[in-house]
């Protein structure tokens, strides 16, 4: 599917599925509850310009310069999170009165029709408690996603580590999403902690931007600063291919980042070395000539004897590099659900959310929650993360 298409598709995908959430918070907040006027005329149209708020923030978040645009688009986009929190209470709420109705007609018998007069005043109780209860949880939300991501240290034994390659640092990065959540000034901060934690190799799998890159190419250019005496090196995710991936990696390329497609390098000296390879994102065949996921391709003539760590943006990667026998895939795009409760969704696409995982006889995964954050300003259950990894050898 070309690149266009695809996004006419999620842009028109995107729009019904935010105006029929809308339209179910208006019933069950407004029509439901029996709101009189004026109260049910302001209700509905505070609904109708919340609901218009989002797209129009993302059109004009992508026309104007970066530094008004974020100001402008912040207030939308921490609704986006809250419209979802909202959904998903309510929703909740209706499963299991829905579930307490069933039973009461198969236990008890009647009607499961309540008593109008009485649907009416529970509908308001349930209403101002979910909209108090997820009030709060947004401004939870909203104060820890504004704190700055923890670093993560961890150790991994590979046993086909050289043993002179035992305690071999790498620090991974991934989805900074330098765009209209992020900006250069936070990104600095990124890189200054990065380089303090004095990696062997440092490692960004995957979505740097949102954005084009006329606009963003002074926002990313203290990635340039990132220091590594084995390299700095880079996979492309999912949103590179949204917003012209085939001007971004020669921008990437200019900061002193080796971009890895569907190959691998070695990190070592002599005969003490393993590969890290690198893979287009899951997604990219069809959006860009000549990309897509080719595993087969990186690792071909490999040594059977040597240790592999992959770069790979989604942890979907994780089957065939198991089948390949890698020893460690490394990577991102889940933010790790970013937001309470759509920690439980990521199941539904990717087999690991966020953390350390071992898949088969062999192969570790370790999925970053990402450095940044993608839409809403939110984090809850999540939290923004600079992983550093100490290899073992054994």
């Amino acid at each position: 599917m070309g690149k266009t298409l695809y996004m006419i598709i999620f842009a028109l995908f995107a729009t019904a599925v935010i105006t029929s959430i809308h339209y179910y918070l208006w019933l069950r907040l407004v029509h439901d509850t029996g709101l009189s006027t004026p109260w049910r005329t302001i209700a509905t149209w505070s609904i109708v310009v919340l609901c218009a708020s989002i797209p129009l923030a993302m059109i004009l978040g992508r026309g104007i310069p970066f530094g008004a645009s974020r100001a402008l688009v912040w207030a939308p986009y921490v609704w986006i999170g809250m419209m979802m929190l909202l959904f998903f209470t309510l929703l909740t709420v209706d499963a299991v009165k829905l579930m307490a109705l069933v039973v009461k007609k198969v236990t008890v018998g009647g009607s499961l029709i309540a008593d109008p007069e009485r649907r009416r005043v529970m509908n308001r109780i349930v209403a101002g408690a979910a909209t108090v209860a997820v009030t709060g949880l947004s401004g939870i939300a909203v104060v820890k996603a504004a704190k700055k991501a923890v670093i993560k240290k961890l150790e991994i034994n590979l046993s086909r580590l050289p043993r002179k390659l035992d305690g071999m640092k790498i620090v991974q990065l991934s989805d900074l999403h330098i765009g209209l959540t992020n900006g250069g000034r936070w990104l600095e901060d990124i890189v200054r902690r990065v380089n303090a934690l004095e990696p062997d190799v440092i490692v960004v799998t995957g979505d740097i931007i949102d954005g084009q890159v006329e606009l963003l190419v002074k926002e990313i250019a203290p990635l340039r600063d990132l220091e590594a005496p084995h390299g700095v090196y880079f996979v492309t995710g999912n949103h590179e291919y949204y917003f012209g991936v085939s001007e971004w990696l020669p921008a990437v390329t200019r900061l002193g980042i080796r971009v890895l497609r569907n190959e691998r390098v070695k990190i070592g000296e002599g005969d003490d070395f393993f590969y890290l390879a690198g893979v287009d994102d899951y997604n990219s065949r069809g959006m860009e000539p000549g990309h897509g996921q080719d595993l087969g391709k990186a690792l071909d003539g490999r040594e059977p004897d040597v240790e592999v760590v992959l770069l790979a943006h989604q942890p979907r990667a994780i089957y065939q590099a198991a089948k390949m026998d890698v020893g460690l895939v490394l990577c991102g795009h889940t933010h790790g659900g970013q937001i309470w409760p759509f920690t439980y969704l990521v199941g539904l696409q990717q087999p690991y959310n966020k953390g350390l995982y071992r898949h088969g006889e062999r192969t570790w995964i370790y999925v970053n929650q990402g450095t940044g954050l993608w839409g809403p300003p939110m984090r809850l259950g999540t939290e923004g993360e600079i992983t550093e990894i100490s290899l073992r050898a054994g």
